[in-house]
């Protein structure tokens, strides 16, 4: 996979809770769903090629996977990865 495909498979999904809403609000800071492969320097150029904006910190969080049963049957969920993502003050994504 080239380095421009890379940053179009780099962002997954918007992270949109209640926490992430108050993060956003509070320090302009919005959250994505990230490959568990992805680091700081990727999510930052993704962000900024995509969404035309000046990024000024990444943040990044794994989160582990979980046991869960179903009947007899046991498994886990799958481990995932979240970036918090700072804009610069004037900069906004519209995610909605």
């Amino acid at each position: 996979m080239s380095t421009l495909d890379r940053q179009y498979h780099i962002l997954q999904k918007p992270v949109i809770t209640e926490k992430a809403s108050d993060d956003t609000a509070k320090r302009n800071a919005y959250h994505f769903r990230v490959p568990v492969d992805a680091n700081k320097i990727e999510i930052r150029r993704a962000v900024e090629k995509l969404f035309n904006v000046k990024v000024l910190a990444v943040n990044t969080a794994t989160v582990r996977s979980k046991v869960r049963r179903r009947g007899y049957v046991a498994g886990s969920t799958q481990a995932w990865k979240r970036a918090m993502v700072t804009l610069a003050e004037g900069n906004t994504i519209d995610i909605l």
